[in-house]
């Protein structure tokens, strides 16, 4: 059979397999490349588990609060084990549905490294493979520091082999991702100690949702540690991990260290220099807004680009490249604007669009018109607990284009993609006045806000 095909597919997870089963889908013959376990970081060690561990966070929680609802039972104990165990056999039940939607969509699978020998030609193992289109998914992966013991640490792939759960973790880090690790732990019994770098969390997004999340995570027991600069790991009597800072400081007594201080994109086995494509200064893949490289016939799309690092972005982009090089669509593509997200921390954390910082630096602050509310949603209110949720909009010009919605608190992950729908669709604060409320919600704020 020849080694010769309409699209080679480097990367196994989510962009890439929707990029592959697409383009078969319109007859072409595909070829995908994985080298681990089909679904990429998402379905193994990213969003799915990552979600699991969520769930079971969150029972945690409302356990707690059940003696509030007039339920009488002691606090239930948590198993760890039982629960790694389950979420590992859901995970393996998604590599196979993976397995299966490749053989059903007849896209070939070649298990293997995959690496540049030619122009849109890629060796893995002993077979030679050529392509009139080739595509570059290959994800990214944990950034690591270069300091004295890190290795002592683990990344957020480590945390999803734990088989127990540690009494103390150190997180280094003030991203999504080791937010929602402190919380989930923290949730489930760990003493957590947040090592962040300044003084906020969630760079980028709008400063109400970081800053609202500290205060809801040292409200939470969490404690949050600022200015911190590790320099090195040291390994103490008794197993424990010591950190050490840049103004000579020593923390001890950490089961277990978290480094979640970024991610990095998988390039350094493809051999790129094989074909002369050049890497940016963070090392990701430049591409155009067609997720074209500078080579005729290679594309990139994902966190190899150092686009937004979400799953769905790299599906959609995926399934609009190849509707556009196979299914005769030479306009489509995907339009990176508003696209929403969801940080699963304790609470969740909803937002699209324009932070209120990037609004008015793009339209200024005469231009730029902000909404808000604080309120305790109804959950709480037989609770002793009454945490508060906050909420903003983010509007522009004489008609009060919503640019930018908002939310941290309870249910934020599920009303999030409803109001996405309308940013996208250039809504007005009028519009959304104009919505009648479901009541009792928390959703009902967006729509009541004067």
């Amino acid at each position: 059979m020849s080694d010769h095909y309409d699209l080679i597919v480097i990367g196994g997870g989510s962009g890439g397999m929707a990029t592959a089963r697409r383009a078969a889908s319109y007859g072409k013959r595909v070829v995908l490349i994985e080298r681990g376990r089909l679904g990429g970081t998402c379905v193994n060690v990213g969003c799915v588990p990552k979600k699991v561990m969520w769930h079971a966070a969150e029972y945690a929680t409302a356990t707690a609060h059940a003696h509030n609802y007039g339920f009488t039972h002691p606090s239930a104990d948590h198993d760890w084990a039982r629960l790694v165990a389950n979420r590992r056999t859901y995970i393996e039940r998604l590599n196979g549905i993976y397995d299966r939607n490749l053989d059903k969509d007849d896209v070939e699978l070649v298990v293997g490294e995959a690496s540049f020998t030619g122009e849109r030609e890629v060796t893995v193992g002993s077979r030679r493979l050529t392509a009139e289109h080739v595509l570059i998914a290959t994800g990214g992966q944990a950034r690591w520091p270069d300091i004295p013991g890190a290795n002592l640490g683990t990344d957020s792939d480590g945390f999803f082999e734990w088989d127990s759960r540690p009494d103390t973790v150190a997180i280094v880090g003030s991203g999504y991702i080791a937010c929602e690790l402190a919380c989930m732990l923290n949730a489930l019994g760990t003493q957590v100690s947040l090592l962040l770098r300044r003084e906020h969390v969630l760079k980028g997004f709008d400063d109400m949702l970081g800053d609202t999340l500290i205060e809801r995570m040292r409200d939470a027991g969490i404690d949050i540690q600022m200015n911190r600069q590790s320099t090195a790991l040291h390994r103490q009597e008794g197993g424990h991990i010591a950190v050490e800072f840049e103004d000579g400081e020593t923390v001890k007594g950490f089961d277990r260290l978290i480094w979640a201080i970024g991610r990095e994109p998988n390039t350094e086995r493809l051999n790129l220099d094989a074909i002369g494509l050049a890497l940016a200064d963070d090392g990701t893949i430049p591409v155009d807004m067609w997720q074209d490289t500078a080579l005729p016939g290679i594309h990139a799309l994902g966190d190899v680009t150092g686009g937004p690092e979400l799953t769905p972005v790299a599906i959609a982009a995926g399934r609009r490249l190849a509707d556009r090089l196979f299914g005769g669509m030479p306009e489509r593509r995907l339009d990176y604007s508003n696209i929403p997200t969801v940080v699963f921390t304790h609470p969740p954390i909803g937002t699209v669009g324009l932070s209120e910082a990037d609004a008015r630096a793009e339209y200024g602050d005469d231009g730029v018109k902000i909404y808000t509310s604080h309120y305790v949603a109804l959950y709480h209110g037989v609770l002793d607990d009454k945490t508060p949720s906050d909420m903003k909009l983010v509007c522009v010009g004489e008609d009060e284009r919503v640019v930018g919605a908002h939310v941290i608190g309870d249910g934020a992950d599920e009303m999030t993609q409803g109001f996405a729908v309308a940013v996208k669709m250039g809504a007005t604060k009028q519009n959304f006045d104009d919505t009648v409320a479901i009541h009792p919600t928390s959703a009902e704020e967006f729509v009541t806000m004067t």
